[in-house]
Protein backbone atom coordinates (compact mmCIF):
# COMPACT_ATOMS: atom_id res chain seq x y z
CA UNK A 1 0.00 0.00 0.00
CA UNK A 2 1.78 3.64 -1.12
CA UNK A 3 1.84 6.48 1.11
CA UNK A 4 -1.17 8.24 -1.00
CA UNK A 5 -3.60 5.10 -0.30
CA UNK A 6 -2.69 4.85 3.49
CA UNK A 7 -3.59 8.27 3.55
CA UNK A 8 -7.00 8.09 2.26
CA UNK A 9 -7.73 4.91 3.52
CA UNK A 10 -7.32 6.46 7.39
CA UNK A 11 -9.61 9.11 6.68
CA UNK A 12 -11.94 7.26 5.44
CA UNK A 13 -11.80 5.14 8.77
CA UNK A 14 -12.20 7.79 10.70
CA UNK A 15 -15.44 9.15 9.03
CA UNK A 16 -17.67 7.27 11.29
CA UNK A 17 -15.67 9.03 14.29
CA UNK A 18 -15.80 12.48 12.48
CA UNK A 19 -20.05 12.83 12.81
CA UNK A 20 -19.31 12.53 16.41
CA UNK A 21 -16.84 15.60 16.70
CA UNK A 22 -17.39 19.10 17.01
CA UNK A 23 -16.40 19.97 13.56
CA UNK A 24 -19.40 21.39 11.99
CA UNK A 25 -18.07 24.87 12.08
CA UNK A 26 -18.23 26.38 8.83
CA UNK A 27 -17.32 29.85 7.32
CA UNK A 28 -18.61 32.33 5.16
CA UNK A 29 -17.14 34.29 1.95
CA UNK A 30 -16.68 37.64 3.92
CA UNK A 31 -14.76 35.63 7.22
CA UNK A 32 -11.44 37.24 6.21
CA UNK A 33 -9.99 40.33 7.62
CA UNK A 34 -8.93 42.11 4.14
CA UNK A 35 -8.51 45.91 3.20
CA UNK A 36 -11.34 47.53 1.03
CA UNK A 37 -13.43 44.22 2.20
CA UNK A 38 -16.90 45.53 1.11
CA UNK A 39 -19.85 43.25 3.17
CA UNK A 40 -20.73 46.11 5.36
CA UNK A 41 -21.26 47.84 2.00
CA UNK A 42 -23.21 45.25 -0.09
CA UNK A 43 -26.70 46.23 0.80
CA UNK A 44 -25.88 49.81 -0.10
CA UNK A 45 -24.48 48.22 -3.68
CA UNK A 46 -27.37 46.16 -3.71
CA UNK A 47 -30.10 48.66 -3.23
CA UNK A 48 -28.61 51.07 -6.20
CA UNK A 49 -28.51 48.01 -8.56
CA UNK A 50 -32.05 47.08 -7.64
CA UNK A 51 -33.56 50.84 -8.26
CA UNK A 52 -31.06 51.98 -11.31
CA UNK A 53 -30.88 48.37 -13.02
CA UNK A 54 -33.96 46.71 -11.99
CA UNK A 55 -33.80 42.89 -12.76
CA UNK A 56 -30.25 41.55 -14.51
CA UNK A 57 -28.81 38.37 -15.63
CA UNK A 58 -25.37 38.83 -15.46
CA UNK A 59 -22.82 40.57 -13.15
CA UNK A 60 -19.12 41.22 -13.54
CA UNK A 61 -16.88 41.75 -10.35
CA UNK A 62 -13.42 42.49 -12.34
CA UNK A 63 -11.59 42.69 -9.09
CA UNK A 64 -13.38 40.67 -6.81
CA UNK A 65 -10.93 40.47 -3.71
CA UNK A 66 -13.23 38.24 -1.52
CA UNK A 67 -15.89 38.16 -3.73
CA UNK A 68 -18.72 39.09 -0.97
CA UNK A 69 -20.54 41.87 -3.77
CA UNK A 70 -20.54 38.59 -6.17
CA UNK A 71 -21.67 36.29 -3.54
CA UNK A 72 -24.80 38.61 -2.69
CA UNK A 73 -25.90 38.22 -5.87
CA UNK A 74 -25.40 34.68 -6.83
CA UNK A 75 -28.33 32.29 -7.05
CA UNK A 76 -29.37 30.24 -9.85
CA UNK A 77 -31.03 33.06 -11.92
CA UNK A 78 -27.79 35.11 -12.34
CA UNK A 79 -24.54 34.79 -13.75
CA UNK A 80 -21.60 35.98 -11.73
CA UNK A 81 -18.27 36.84 -13.43
CA UNK A 82 -15.56 37.23 -10.55
CA UNK A 83 -12.04 38.16 -11.49
CA UNK A 84 -8.94 38.78 -9.25
CA UNK A 85 -4.97 38.44 -9.89
CA UNK A 86 -3.82 37.69 -6.87
CA UNK A 87 -3.85 34.04 -6.62
CA UNK A 88 -4.66 33.72 -2.96
CA UNK A 89 -8.18 34.89 -3.73
CA UNK A 90 -9.04 33.33 -7.11
CA UNK A 91 -9.06 30.30 -5.09
CA UNK A 92 -11.25 30.82 -2.74
CA UNK A 93 -13.37 32.67 -5.61
CA UNK A 94 -13.29 29.43 -7.06
CA UNK A 95 -14.62 27.67 -3.82
CA UNK A 96 -16.90 29.86 -3.03
CA UNK A 97 -18.42 31.07 -6.63
CA UNK A 98 -16.89 28.84 -8.97
CA UNK A 99 -17.31 24.75 -7.53
CA UNK A 100 -20.41 23.25 -8.99
CA UNK A 101 -19.78 19.53 -7.61
CA UNK A 102 -17.69 19.93 -4.18
CA UNK A 103 -18.61 16.93 -1.88
CA UNK A 104 -19.19 18.61 1.53
CA UNK A 105 -19.10 15.15 3.21
CA UNK A 106 -15.87 14.35 1.72
CA UNK A 107 -14.09 17.86 2.59
CA UNK A 108 -15.65 17.28 6.69
CA UNK A 109 -13.36 14.58 6.68
CA UNK A 110 -10.51 15.55 5.14
CA UNK A 111 -10.53 19.18 7.60
CA UNK A 112 -10.93 16.80 10.48
CA UNK A 113 -7.73 14.94 9.16
CA UNK A 114 -5.93 17.75 8.76
CA UNK A 115 -7.00 19.15 11.73
CA UNK A 116 -4.99 16.07 13.51
CA UNK A 117 -2.08 16.68 11.78
CA UNK A 118 1.34 17.04 13.67
CA UNK A 119 4.78 18.71 12.76
CA UNK A 120 7.38 18.94 15.45
CA UNK A 121 10.30 20.05 12.86
CA UNK A 122 11.50 23.07 11.10
CA UNK A 123 9.70 23.48 7.49
CA UNK A 124 9.20 26.16 5.17
CA UNK A 125 6.88 28.26 6.66
CA UNK A 126 8.23 27.79 10.35
CA UNK A 127 11.64 28.70 8.66
CA UNK A 128 10.22 32.25 7.34
CA UNK A 129 7.70 32.84 10.01
CA UNK A 130 7.97 31.00 12.75
CA UNK A 131 7.52 33.32 15.92
CA UNK A 132 6.89 36.39 13.49
CA UNK A 133 3.74 35.96 12.20
CA UNK A 134 2.88 33.19 14.02
CA UNK A 135 3.66 30.85 16.58
CA UNK A 136 6.46 28.23 15.78
CA UNK A 137 4.01 25.33 16.29
CA UNK A 138 1.67 27.18 14.09
CA UNK A 139 4.18 28.09 11.40
CA UNK A 140 4.77 24.42 11.48
CA UNK A 141 1.19 23.02 10.87
CA UNK A 142 0.54 25.59 8.32
CA UNK A 143 2.97 24.06 6.54
CA UNK A 144 2.53 20.26 6.94
CA UNK A 145 -1.18 20.96 6.06
CA UNK A 146 -0.65 22.41 3.08
CA UNK A 147 2.26 19.59 1.61
CA UNK A 148 -0.75 17.18 3.10
CA UNK A 149 -3.37 18.88 0.73
CA UNK A 150 -1.62 18.89 -2.52
CA UNK A 151 -1.54 14.48 -1.42
CA UNK A 152 -5.21 14.19 0.11
CA UNK A 153 -7.24 16.12 -2.72
CA UNK A 154 -8.88 14.73 -5.54
CA UNK A 155 -9.53 17.16 -7.67
CA UNK A 156 -8.88 20.74 -7.89
CA UNK A 157 -12.18 21.52 -6.31
CA UNK A 158 -11.38 19.69 -3.39
CA UNK A 159 -7.95 21.00 -3.65
CA UNK A 160 -8.93 24.72 -3.63
CA UNK A 161 -11.61 24.04 -1.04
CA UNK A 162 -8.67 22.98 1.66
CA UNK A 163 -6.51 25.47 0.32
CA UNK A 164 -9.48 28.38 1.07
CA UNK A 165 -10.08 26.58 4.48
CA UNK A 166 -6.79 27.07 5.18
CA UNK A 167 -6.30 30.34 4.30
CA UNK A 168 -9.24 31.57 6.34
CA UNK A 169 -7.49 29.62 9.05
CA UNK A 170 -4.42 31.23 8.89
CA UNK A 171 -5.28 34.65 8.37
CA UNK A 172 -7.91 33.89 11.84
CA UNK A 173 -4.19 33.27 13.71
CA UNK A 174 -1.87 35.58 12.38
CA UNK A 175 0.04 37.92 14.96
CA UNK A 176 -0.80 41.00 12.53
CA UNK A 177 -3.40 43.70 12.24
CA UNK A 178 -5.27 42.25 9.52
CA UNK A 179 -2.65 42.43 6.50
CA UNK A 180 1.28 41.53 6.35
CA UNK A 181 3.20 44.23 5.49
CA UNK A 182 4.69 43.76 9.21
CA UNK A 183 3.70 41.74 12.28
CA UNK A 184 3.21 42.93 15.94
CA UNK A 185 6.15 42.87 17.91
CA UNK A 186 4.57 40.90 20.46
CA UNK A 187 3.36 37.73 19.61
CA UNK A 188 -0.27 38.21 21.25
CA UNK A 189 -1.72 35.28 18.47
CA UNK A 190 -1.26 32.52 20.32
CA UNK A 191 -4.84 29.90 19.61
CA UNK A 192 -4.26 27.24 17.65
CA UNK A 193 -4.58 26.26 14.14
CA UNK A 194 -8.15 25.22 13.92
CA UNK A 195 -9.82 24.55 9.51
CA UNK A 196 -13.41 25.09 9.08
CA UNK A 197 -15.59 23.73 6.50
CA UNK A 198 -16.54 26.82 3.54
CA UNK A 199 -20.24 27.13 3.49
CA UNK A 200 -20.40 26.52 -0.06
CA UNK A 201 -23.57 26.39 -2.26
CA UNK A 202 -22.68 25.05 -5.71
CA UNK A 203 -26.45 24.76 -6.54
CA UNK A 204 -26.01 28.67 -7.21
CA UNK A 205 -22.73 28.75 -9.21
CA UNK A 206 -23.51 26.17 -12.29
CA UNK A 207 -23.49 29.51 -14.55
CA UNK A 208 -20.46 31.48 -12.93
CA UNK A 209 -17.06 32.14 -14.61
CA UNK A 210 -14.18 32.84 -11.97
CA UNK A 211 -10.87 34.40 -13.91
CA UNK A 212 -7.24 35.33 -12.49
CA UNK A 213 -6.26 38.21 -15.33
CA UNK A 214 -5.30 41.44 -15.60
CA UNK A 215 -8.89 43.27 -15.45
CA UNK A 216 -7.71 45.64 -18.27
CA UNK A 217 -7.19 42.27 -20.53
CA UNK A 218 -10.14 40.26 -19.63
CA UNK A 219 -12.62 43.28 -19.86
CA UNK A 220 -12.13 43.19 -23.34
CA UNK A 221 -13.26 39.17 -23.99
CA UNK A 222 -16.14 39.64 -21.79
CA UNK A 223 -19.62 40.80 -21.65
CA UNK A 224 -22.59 41.04 -18.85
CA UNK A 225 -25.44 43.36 -18.07
CA UNK A 226 -23.80 44.72 -14.52
CA UNK A 227 -20.19 45.75 -14.34
CA UNK A 228 -18.80 46.37 -10.87
CA UNK A 229 -15.44 48.04 -10.52
CA UNK A 230 -13.90 48.32 -6.87
CA UNK A 231 -10.03 49.14 -8.08
CA UNK A 232 -7.04 49.80 -5.41
CA UNK A 233 -7.44 53.33 -4.33
CA UNK A 234 -4.23 54.05 -3.55
CA UNK A 235 -0.55 53.13 -3.43
CA UNK A 236 -0.76 50.29 -1.40
CA UNK A 237 -0.16 47.34 -3.69
CA UNK A 238 -2.31 44.55 -2.43
CA UNK A 239 0.69 42.20 -3.63
CA UNK A 240 2.51 43.55 -1.05
CA UNK A 241 -0.22 43.77 2.15
CA UNK A 242 -0.75 39.56 1.32
CA UNK A 243 2.67 38.33 0.17
CA UNK A 244 2.39 35.92 2.71
CA UNK A 245 -0.67 34.58 1.57
CA UNK A 246 -0.21 34.57 -1.66
CA UNK A 247 3.22 32.56 -1.29
CA UNK A 248 0.47 29.79 0.95
CA UNK A 249 -1.63 29.63 -2.39
CA UNK A 250 0.72 29.38 -4.82
CA UNK A 251 2.97 26.82 -2.48
CA UNK A 252 5.77 27.42 -4.95
CA UNK A 253 7.95 28.15 -2.05
CA UNK A 254 10.72 31.64 -3.19
CA UNK A 255 13.43 32.48 -1.40
CA UNK A 256 12.46 35.36 0.68
CA UNK A 257 13.85 38.64 1.73
CA UNK A 258 13.45 41.12 4.52
CA UNK A 259 12.26 42.00 8.25
CA UNK A 260 8.34 41.02 6.11
CA UNK A 261 9.99 38.12 4.33
CA UNK A 262 8.34 38.68 1.12
CA UNK A 263 9.13 36.91 -2.38
CA UNK A 264 9.38 38.84 -5.66
CA UNK A 265 5.80 40.48 -6.81
CA UNK A 266 7.08 42.36 -9.67
CA UNK A 267 4.54 40.24 -11.90
CA UNK A 268 1.36 41.09 -9.22
CA UNK A 269 1.99 45.17 -9.38
CA UNK A 270 -1.08 46.85 -10.27
CA UNK A 271 -1.12 50.02 -12.34
CA UNK A 272 -4.11 51.54 -10.20
CA UNK A 273 -1.62 51.98 -7.62
CA UNK A 274 1.17 54.05 -9.59
CA UNK A 275 0.30 57.15 -11.25
CA UNK A 276 -1.16 55.55 -14.69
CA UNK A 277 -3.91 54.81 -12.33
CA UNK A 278 -6.01 57.66 -14.30
CA UNK A 279 -4.99 55.67 -17.73
CA UNK A 280 -5.33 52.45 -16.66
CA UNK A 281 -9.29 53.29 -15.34
CA UNK A 282 -9.89 55.57 -18.85
CA UNK A 283 -9.01 52.06 -20.91
CA UNK A 284 -11.17 49.95 -18.54
CA UNK A 285 -14.51 52.02 -18.85
CA UNK A 286 -13.67 52.49 -23.08
CA UNK A 287 -13.94 48.53 -23.27
CA UNK A 288 -16.43 47.66 -20.84
CA UNK A 289 -19.45 45.55 -22.67
CA UNK A 290 -22.40 46.05 -20.31
CA UNK A 291 -25.82 47.80 -19.79
CA UNK A 292 -24.78 49.59 -16.30
CA UNK A 293 -21.51 50.56 -14.61
CA UNK A 294 -20.94 50.86 -10.37
CA UNK A 295 -17.69 51.93 -9.36
CA UNK A 296 -16.50 52.01 -5.96
CA UNK A 297 -14.19 54.61 -5.29
CA UNK A 298 -13.27 56.18 -1.53
CA UNK A 299 -13.70 59.87 -0.49
CA UNK A 300 -10.19 59.10 1.74
CA UNK A 301 -9.88 62.92 2.50
CA UNK A 302 -7.04 64.10 3.55
CA UNK A 303 -4.80 60.60 5.26
CA UNK A 304 -2.08 61.50 7.98
CA UNK A 305 -0.10 58.68 5.57
CA UNK A 306 0.40 59.84 1.85
CA UNK A 307 -0.01 56.40 0.68
CA UNK A 308 -3.22 56.20 1.40
CA UNK A 309 -4.44 59.39 -0.76
CA UNK A 310 -6.59 58.58 -3.69
CA UNK A 311 -4.49 58.08 -6.83
CA UNK A 312 -7.84 59.36 -9.18
CA UNK A 313 -9.82 62.38 -8.81
CA UNK A 314 -13.12 62.12 -8.47
CA UNK A 315 -13.37 64.55 -11.63
CA UNK A 316 -11.33 62.09 -13.40
CA UNK A 317 -13.80 59.79 -12.91
CA UNK A 318 -16.53 61.67 -13.54
CA UNK A 319 -15.30 62.56 -17.13
CA UNK A 320 -14.82 59.28 -17.98
CA UNK A 321 -17.85 57.59 -17.20
CA UNK A 322 -19.86 60.65 -18.92
CA UNK A 323 -17.99 59.32 -22.16
CA UNK A 324 -19.52 56.17 -21.37
CA UNK A 325 -23.31 57.08 -20.77
CA UNK A 326 -25.48 59.24 -17.82
CA UNK A 327 -24.17 59.20 -14.45
CA UNK A 328 -25.21 59.64 -10.69
CA UNK A 329 -23.16 59.47 -7.85
CA UNK A 330 -24.75 57.67 -4.25
CA UNK A 331 -22.83 58.35 -0.82
CA UNK A 332 -22.50 56.70 2.78
CA UNK A 333 -20.37 57.47 5.59
CA UNK A 334 -18.09 54.71 6.51
CA UNK A 335 -15.42 53.40 8.13
CA UNK A 336 -12.84 51.52 6.18
CA UNK A 337 -10.84 49.00 7.66
CA UNK A 338 -6.67 49.80 7.31
CA UNK A 339 -3.46 49.14 7.98
CA UNK A 340 -4.18 50.34 11.45
CA UNK A 341 -1.39 53.69 10.62
CA UNK A 342 -4.00 55.97 8.16
CA UNK A 343 -6.34 58.13 10.11
CA UNK A 344 -8.98 59.21 8.01
CA UNK A 345 -11.16 61.74 8.78
CA UNK A 346 -15.18 62.50 6.64
CA UNK A 347 -14.29 58.86 4.79
CA UNK A 348 -17.05 57.81 2.50
CA UNK A 349 -17.59 55.30 0.11
CA UNK A 350 -18.97 56.55 -2.97
CA UNK A 351 -20.67 54.42 -6.00
CA UNK A 352 -20.74 56.09 -9.25
CA UNK A 353 -23.14 55.04 -11.49
CA UNK A 354 -23.57 55.32 -15.24
CA UNK A 355 -25.70 54.12 -17.58
CA UNK A 356 -24.41 53.10 -20.40
CA UNK A 357 -26.04 54.69 -23.87
CA UNK A 358 -26.69 51.92 -26.39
Amino acid sequence: MNTTTATMSKINSECIYTRSQNIEGRFQIQNRRYLGNKFKLVEFIADIIKEKCGKIESLCDIFAGTGVVGQRFNDKKTKIISNDILCSNYIPLKTFLGSISLDLNEIKKKVYYLNQLKSSSDNYFSINYGNTYFTKKNAEKISAIREEIEKIAKNDEEKFALITSLIYATDKIANTVGHYDAYRKKMDMVQSLQLLIPDVHAENNINNKIYSEDANSLIKKISYDVLYIDPPYNSRQYCDTYHLLENLATWEKPDLYGKARKMNRAHLKSDYCLKSAGKAFADLIKNAKCKHILVSYNNTGESKNGRSNARIEDGEIIRMLKEKGDIEIFERNYKAFTTGKSEIEGHTERIFYCRVKR
